[in-house]
């Protein structure tokens, strides 16, 4: 019974990341690969922690007795086990670990202009602390503008250009790829491909300011007609409100602070600073991936961002009374 105390919390907890960000499960081909390597690496620091403790239950178990019943220390011996468990051992584990990291390397080549099969789908755009995504095409009129949730069609590889407008970011979805950095005057690529459909968790991994943490993503993989139907909705105009509240929500909207930051796609709300907000509807969460797309959230976001995420470009706005910001919220969670 205590060994089962003992081993359920790690159970638990290696069980526990199947639903985390982890790279020990992969969804795609990229993230498969790391996830072995991953495994590999969690099964040798396991090992080796078992081999460890197992010699200091032997030491303090079996090697019992006085000083006076063992060798002085200035005699020497003990350094065949410096020699090998202090260096020759080591080192051919971190030896094995390296080169296995620097052939996975290669499996993921650096970005080639050249091929046209490499050529971006999908522009994402880091900023302090969101993300700004393009749907790119040869056609302007079919291009899309959205923010931190990144749909793809499912068991198809998707070449996406990364860049920065401020400082280092770096894309991670864990469970269909490795890191990528966002280097600001330095465009970078990253080829994911998702195994199945499914929402795929993903953040930026390296600190960028106070609300780094707040900078998440999430990845959408649909079936490949969902996901041609869901780009054609995006594509399209806002709709236009049909109710009394969302009507005068449509109002608070264009004549409030709201339309200088943000752009609402068919009304005159073209504000470039802020994330799009054509289908804000549309989408599971709000403030980078932070909060629930709902509408208590939405106000709360409206009037008190600040509390919600410290530092963040969007001010608390008051502008708006009780009524104003509940036909406000009204209209942009119809936008769909």
């Amino acid at each position: 019974m205590r060994r089962l105390l003992l081993i359920s919390p790690l159970f638990l907890t290696i069980v526990g990341c199947r639903h985390a960000q982890s790279t020990l499960y992969g969804s795609g081909p990229a993230a498969s690969k790391i996830a072995s390597l991953s495994w590999l690496m969690v099964i040798l620091f396991l090992a080796i922690t078992a081999m460890m403790w197992g010699l200091i239950a032997f030491a303090a178990i079996f090697r019992k007795g006085t000083l006076e019943e063992h060798a002085p220390v200035d005699i020497g011996g003990g350094q065949k086990w410096i020699a090998f468990g202090g260096v020759a051992f080591p080192f051919v584990v971190l030896f094995v670990l390296f080169m296995l990291g620097l052939s996975l390397l290669e499996k993921f080549p650096l970005h080639d202009a050249s091929k046209a099969s490499l050529k971006p789908q999908i522009l994402v755009v880091g900023h302090q602390w969101w993300w700004e995504v393009h749907y790119l095409n040869d056609n302007p009129s079919l291009q899309v503008t959205t923010a931190n949730e990144i749909h793809i069609p499912s068991n198809q590889p998707v070449t996406i250009e990364l860049e920065s407008r401020d400082v280092i970011h770096s894309f991670w979805v864990p469970a269909l790829h490795g890191k990528v950095d966002l280097i600001p005057g330095h465009p970078n690529f990253i080829r994911i491909q998702a195994s199945h459909p499914g929402s795929y968790a993903g953040q930026c991994s390296v600190f960028c300011g106070a609300q780094h943490a707040h900078m998440r993503l999430l990845v959408v993989a649909q079936p490949p007609e969902e996901f041609k139907a869901w780009l054609n909705q995006q594509r399209q105009p806002a709709q236009a409100p049909t109710t009394p509240d969302a009507i005068a929500g449509e109002k608070a909207f264009l004549n409030g602070p709201c339309m200088l930051c943000h752009t609402i796609r068919g009304t005159l709300a073209g504000g470039t600073v802020a994330p799009d907000l054509t289908h804000i509807g549309s989408r599971q969460l709000i403030g980078a991936n932070s909060f629930p797309n709902d509408s208590a959230y939405m106000e709360a976001w409206v009037t008190h961002a600040q509390s919600l995420k410290p530092g963040v470009l969007m001010p608390n706005l008051a502008a708006f009374n009780g009524r104003q910001l509940r036909d406000l919220v009204v209209y942009l969670r119809q936008l769909k």
